[in-house]
């Protein structure tokens, strides 16, 4: 199985772009974020049209995850406990093909210190105890999407301006270390340990054409389906596009 996640930054915006990609890359499930539109909004039938189930978990102008898979989901689920009043759009889940897929949208963070930081960090806890739960009942599952942390200073272009930001702060870094010592295993640095590559670079500064970006697009595989890996890869093409989004596509293969 294929599973591709991808901010794509408004799919208003950047629908030829992903329609294009997920036409010839053929992922089993597509995971998005940032699709910044409600659910009555969502490019629906030029999806279902390519032969895929569309779930969505929208929000007007903001954030917006969205599940896109060619086999029918057992279940879908929308939102994490822990936070009644949070009302932001950021995480969606299915049951497919007897594992759970978690696509997820983790707050930014920034400014730090402050609420927006102070809720990122809220959220990731929650997210930990979603993990705990699912590796309790010994759910082959995985984790998926815009994480908002570059793991190491191997993930970011300059680790020294960024030592501050919410992306690489101590605490997101420790609470993404929580996450890891459940005993998940990050897809793409398992399979490239000493590799440096991105996954997003910003609008600004000719990021793109000097390469210099970030690593914050993950996949976190259950020990069910770590012994599973196959592959996981970052596909730069897209961010070369007219019009694309600022984070590229990253792909992981399961057995």
């Amino acid at each position: 199985m294929r599973i591709a996640t991808w901010n794509v930054n408004s799919i208003k915006a950047r629908l030829a772009n992903v329609t294009d990609w997920t036409r010839a890359a053929k992922p089993d499930v597509l995971l998005l974020q940032e699709i910044k539109c409600q659910d009555a909004d969502f490019p629906r039938l030029e999806f279902e049209s390519l032969g895929y189930q569309v779930h969505t978990h929208g929000q007007k102008s903001y954030n917006g995850v969205a599940l896109l898979s060619l086999q029918k989901p057992d279940a879908v689920r929308i939102r994490l406990d822990g936070e009644d009043a949070d009302e932001q759009a950021r995480y969606i889940e299915a049951d497919i093909a007897g594992m759970t897929i978690c696509g997820l949208y983790l707050p930014n963070g920034n400014p730090r210190p402050g609420e927006k930081y102070d809720y990122k960090l809220r959220w990731m806890e929650r997210l930990h105890q979603r993990a705990a739960a699912l590796l309790a009942a010994e759910t082959p599952f995985l984790m998926a999407g815009d994480f908002n942390i570059c793991p190491t200073d191997v993930d970011v272009f300059d680790p020294v301006g960024f030592a501050e930001d919410a992306l690489c702060a101590p605490d997101s870094r420790r609470a993404w270390r929580r996450l890891l010592n459940l005993g998940l295993t990050e897809a793409w640095r398992a399979l490239h340990p000493r590799e440096v590559d991105y996954s997003f670079w910003d609008y600004q500064a000719g990021c793109w054409p000097k390469n210099n970006g970030l690593r914050i697009d993950h996949f976190l595989l259950s020990p069910q389906l770590a012994d599973r890996l196959v592959s996981c890869e970052i596909d730069r093409e897209p961010r070369g596009r007219e019009k694309a989004s600022d984070h590229t596509p990253v792909i992981c293969e399961i057995a």
